[in-house]
């Protein structure tokens, strides 16, 4: 019987304990640099939000210096200008609303219909999703302001609620979650009970659908919620600039001789836009769940 070979007794050094471990250490500080490169604007942005003006001109910037006045600050924010910053405010909070809320409605619709029904032409839908995933929404901006120009909708919220309508990427997200996490066999036993197709839809489908759902409510939320260059070109009113127009605006005057005077108010108010957003992750992260659907059929 043939004796087994020296090298076969030990571990191969490429595949070893020892390569797993340097490979683990490289990774664990590639994702320690990425961390800092993500958190460092993060914490700048904290640290002078607590700053005077006075400070914030004087300081070194990744360091808390001079007396606290982060709350001097937001109220400062908040009451500058007759409270636009709240307007500001308020009208992102109608873009993200209405138009990614509408977004995550019509994906959802669209995406399972897309994928539990049959119809002619779903070929031709399924290439025209992708072509639209593909394009960038900044090319369309400049066709869309020229459409809605004609149609007497610039300068309305409408101008910016109606394109966040549409979400291609959302669609075929929904599309292709949907393909398996929510199974045939169910919605087969559902009709055989007599349910209607709407009452499978509410009470069956969208339960199983809930991360998928919650997913493109994200993506759709913080690209309203970002959304800068289509509002700079649908809006000259400045009541009807969301923060990013109306941050920007703040920021060019600050760059003016004398108008430095509002800088801490451009930082804070930067601050208050993120926080929002960090909120909702918080808070829907918990239905960021998969496999809702785990057992309910077996294989």
């Amino acid at each position: 019987m043939a004796k087994p070979s020296r090298m076969s007794r030990y571990t191969h050094p490429r595949t070893g304990p020892g390569a797993r471990q340097r490979k683990s250490v490289v990774l664990t500080i590639v994702m320690t640099l990425m961390l800092i490169y993500a958190l460092v604007p993060l914490f700048w942005l904290l640290v002078n939000s607590t700053k005077t003006q006075s400070a914030l001109l004087n300081s070194f910037g990744l360091w808390f210096s001079g007396p606290f006045a982060l709350f001097d600050n937001i109220a400062a924010t908040l009451t500058y200008n007759d409270g636009v910053f709240v307007r500001w405010f308020a009208n992102t909070l109608l873009y993200v609303v209405v138009g990614a809320g509408g977004a995550t409605l019509l994906a959802t619709l669209g995406g399972y219909g897309l994928a539990k029904f049959n119809f002619p032409g779903k070929r031709g839908v399924f290439a025209v999703v992708l072509g639209a995933v593909a394009i960038p929404g900044t090319a369309l901006a400049v066709p869309t302001f020229l459409m809605f120009s004609q149609m007497g909708l610039t300068n309305t919220p409408w101008a910016v609620i109606l394109p966040s309508l549409i979400s291609p990427f959302g669609l075929y997200l929904i599309w292709t979650y949907a393909l398996d996490a929510v199974p045939m066999e169910m919605l087969e036993a559902a009709r055989m009970d007599g349910a209607s197709e709407l009452r499978t839809f509410f009470t069956i489908s969208l339960r199983l659908l809930a991360p998928g759902l919650v997913t493109v409510l994200l993506f759709t939320v913080v690209a309203t919620w970002n959304n800068y260059f289509l509002p700079l070109i649908m809006l000259s009113e400045p009541t009807w600039y969301p923060l990013t127009v109306g941050l920007n605006q703040w920021n060019s005057q600050a760059q003016t001789v004398g108008g430095d005077v509002i800088y801490n108010l451009v930082i804070t108010g930067s601050l208050l836009t993120i926080v929002p957003i960090v909120v909702a992750f918080l808070f829907l992260q918990r239905y960021w769940q998969s496999g809702l659907s785990a057992g309910s059929v077996k294989a």
